[in-house]
């Protein structure tokens, strides 16, 4: 990797069983359990839950990117932004026929959740992701 500009944040993006992210970016949008934030060079300390969606990085070295991502946690420091992942996926790697296959799951498991809020945050959860997979492959394509 090359030397950190000033004013840049170091980024990575890591999961159980890779590193997709280890780069310098100018900002990164990141999926937080309630809502998406940004995060800039000098952001506040800040460790949060993050949910289902689109991890963005805006310039640095690489240029723009996206990921899929679906639950874990973020650290958020001055300099840099670590983001721990059940599962990342660029666009071009997701599976539209699986996420189509885990969003009717999905919906069948919250069909078949009863009076039981557990089974639907489980399926809510599942739905989330699959969605989130199939909106950023679809965003991917243009």
């Amino acid at each position: 990797m090359a030397e950190q500009l000033p004013n840049s944040l170091k980024v990575r993006l890591v999961t159980p069983d890779r590193i997709l992210v280890d780069q310098t970016a100018d900002a990164v949008e990141v999926p937080g359990k309630n809502g998406y934030f940004e995060v800039l060079y000098g952001h506040a300390p800040l460790l949060s839950e993050i949910g289902a969606g689109e991890v963005r990085l805006h310039g640095g070295e690489a240029g723009d990117q996206r990921y899929s991502v679906a639950r874990g946690f973020v650290e958020v420091l001055p300099d840099r932004v670590t983001i721990l992942a059940e599962s990342a996926q660029k666009p071009e790697e997701i599976d539209t026929g699986a996420a189509q296959e885990q969003l009717q799951r999905g919906q069948q498991l919250w069909n078949e959740a009863g009076e039981d809020p557990g089974k639907y945050a489980h399926a809510n959860e599942v739905m989330a992701e699959a969605e989130a997979k199939l909106e950023s492959a679809g965003a991917g394509k243009h």
